[in-house]
């Protein structure tokens, strides 16, 4: 939209140069503040209301842009440009078929019609209705620099990733470099599975707007420097910096380096929150998940009411409310927004949520729906292999490429299909029937990391198959071993595990120093990080030997994992920990065990120390959207180490 005519034609008045000053120099606040007091006194002012609607447009406050025009269209109907930044203003807000309506103003002599035809365009491509855009952008002139760019966005949406890319290149060749462009390009390849090449373009597109743009605060926030919002304005639209940024935390998520994805998102130039795009929030929320899930429901919850929101919304919701148990508020949402099921979800989404759902009503039902799925995903992994194999026949690198890309995209669609069957039967503690159903998908996802942590899981839960379980988890260790704190905690704690249970001790001891020695090395770089790996072996091994009755050995070596307590102390290795202790003194108050006075004395001092660091952990987290039932007092760690210590004296006694 090119409103910047409409500070030129604005010469007439007193308060004309100040306006401009500010808006020149993004004070667009001041600038709106002044503007509306003018024509609150004068509302027919002409230059006060144009000047008005385009501060509110380079704010990206469509609704008021929009009031602003359609006031100056019904004083000066005659004003063709008036009309057009009205028809813009309202496909802005996505108000698609008043636009239309609004461009059927103007007639073929128009100096405005190609103009026209892009935004009808536009609003065609909104609606995806994708043929009449097309058939509107083959219109344009073929001089027209965006109607490749146009064409491109079109092939796009058609999932057409390949043709759409060459669109952009050439677009890119003609017109020299420009950010949206490579947006465009780096978002294509991003769909591609094609990170480094996505990479690079978000790459050039930060620094650049990092060169050219300094006043824009680029990574600032993150270094923890202050700094004031930038606001949305035209300077920040145009550098793409935001998309970019945004597709960088989308890339890294993906390659789940969470870390770097909160950087990316946190680096973006600084904005308040209510000034702040749907994707960026809907990124936001995602990666606060696993530290502020309240935050991130309420933020996905408040996306889900806005017209639009990004389209993968819905789906992230449903799927978060039933990765933490909240399946009738999944229900509810599905069936208030029916509209948006068809939508938003695909067929495979949509069975998968019907039957987690189901689960909590019937799970004979819902294992029934799973294996109808999962029998559907086995036939198609079977055909897919056999394509795989026909492709290498032929010796066509490009054809065994798609082929494969094929078989890995429907086995990850797979994979939690089999998953979740299985859960029916973990949740019963049946695990031989768990490993049932992992053996009949042994043929597809027996090189799948996903799939062998959980065999090796449920072997390692059946007490009696160490020996196996060590066979899948070794694989899974020594793929990261030189980066072992990368794998798993548990995964470490039971491989370590089944090495002392198969007489392995030297591999389980080998393998705690290679954890404490990269630990050591962790806490020299990053001081403040808090890691739990050899804490959780630790704890894993001390649970183990107190449920074998060892608890002297037992509890001193839940004792050692939480050292030192400042760093090891959590609500997930208290929780552990004190379930070791409460055994303990059960069986000492039962006169089942004897203890040694000095491992009592040990346990005193070990629960002194849980309770002076242990004030400001929580005993329990609470589920997210639940109100706080517990005493904020008694939910803590350092209240459950002083209850313990009590019933410690008065067995003692």
């Amino acid at each position: 939209m090119n409103l910047g005519q409409e500070v030129g034609r604005v010469k007439q008045g007193d308060y004309t140069r100040t306006i401009y000053t500010w808006i020149k120099d993004g004070q667009y606040k001041e600038a709106i503040s002044f503007l509306n007091e003018q024509h609150t006194s004068n509302p027919s002012s002409r230059p006060a209301l144009s000047m008005l609607g385009y501060c509110y447009f380079l704010t990206q406050d469509f609704a008021n842009a929009t009031q602003c025009y359609e006031q100056l269209v019904q004083l000066y109907p005659d004003v063709e440009h008036y009309k057009v930044n009205y028809a813009q203003c309202l496909y802005q807000s996505c108000m698609y078929e008043e636009a239309m309506r609004a461009t059927f103003q103007f007639d073929e002599q128009s100096t405005h019609k190609q103009q026209i035809l892009k935004l009808q365009a536009a609003i065609k491509y909104g609606e995806e209705d994708l043929g009449a855009s097309r058939t509107l952008v083959e219109q344009i002139t073929i001089d027209d620099n965006d109607k490749e760019v146009n064409l491109g966005c079109i092939l796009f949406k058609e999932n057409r990733l390949e043709e759409s890319l060459s669109k952009f290149i050439t677009s890119l060749q003609m017109q020299g470099y420009k950010p949206d462009l490579s947006y465009n390009m780096a978002l294509c390849y991003y769909q591609m599975k094609q990170y480094p090449s996505a990479m690079k373009h978000i790459g050039d597109i930060i620094e650049r707007g990092i060169r050219e743009h300094p006043e824009l605060s680029v990574g600032m926030s993150t270094e923890g420097i202050d700094v004031r919002s930038v606001g949305n304005t035209i300077t920040l639209h145009e550098t793409a910096l935001v998309e970019a940024f945004n597709l960088k935390a989308a890339i890294e998520y993906q390659l789940k380096n969470f870390e770097a994805a909160q950087e990316a998102l946190t680096d973006m130039p600084p904005r308040t929150e209510e000034e702040l795009d749907a994707v960026t929030l809907h990124n936001q929320a995602l990666i606060s998940m696993d530290t502020d899930p309240s935050e991130g429901f309420e933020k996905l919850q408040f996306l889900i009411q806005q017209n639009p929101f990004p389209p993968e919304t819905f789906a992230n919701l449903l799927l978060l409310y039933c990765k933490y148990e909240y399946y009738d508020l999944a229900a509810d949402v599905m069936a208030e927004n029916a509209h948006f099921t068809y939508k938003y979800l695909t067929p495979y989404l949509y069975e998968f949520l019907d039957a987690l759902i189901t689960q909590q009503t019937s799970p004979e039902d819902a294992y029934r729906k799973f294996d109808e799925m999962a029998t559907k995903h086995s036939d198609a992994l079977r055909k897919l292999m056999k394509k795989v194999q026909d492709a290498k026949q032929t010796q066509n690198e490009e054809n065994v490429k798609k082929a494969v890309a094929e078989y890995e995209n429907t086995l990850e669609l797979y994979i939690p299909i089999l998953m979740s069957q299985a859960r029916i039967y973990w949740d019963l503690e049946y695990y031989e029937q768990v490993e049932k159903v992992f053996r009949k998908s042994v043929e597809f996802c027996n090189e799948h990391d996903t799939w062998k942590v959980n065999v090796a899981h449920v072997l390692f839960l059946q007490e009696n198959k160490f020996k196996e379980a060590t066979g899948f988890y070794e694989p899974l260790v020594k793929k990261s071993y030189d980066n072992i704190l990368n794998v798993n905690a548990m995964v470490l704690a039971n491989l370590c595990v089944s090495y002392i249970m198969t007489g392995q001790n030297e591999d389980a001891e080998e393998l705690m120093r290679k954890i404490e020695k990269e630990e050591e090395q962790l806490a020299y770089s990053s001081p403040d990080k808090k890691i739990y790996h050899l804490c959780t072996v630790n704890l894993v091994i001390g649970t183990l030997y107190c449920s074998k009755g060892n608890y002297e050995f037992g509890i001193s070596r839940v004792i050692k994992s939480l050292e030192p307590y400042n760093k090891k102390l959590g609500t997930d290795t208290w929780f552990y920990s004190k379930r070791c202790f409460l055994a303990l003194l059960e069986n000492l108050a039962k006169q089942v065990i004897v203890i040694r006075d000095s491992v009592l004395e040990e346990c005193l001092q070990f629960l002194t120390h849980c309770e002076e660091y242990g004030h400001d952990i929580k005993a329990i987290v609470e589920p997210p959207l639940e109100l706080e039932t517990l005493n904020p007092g008694k939910n803590s760690v350092a209240y459950e180490a002083r209850l313990l210590k009590a019933l410690l004296f008065q067995i003692m006694q």
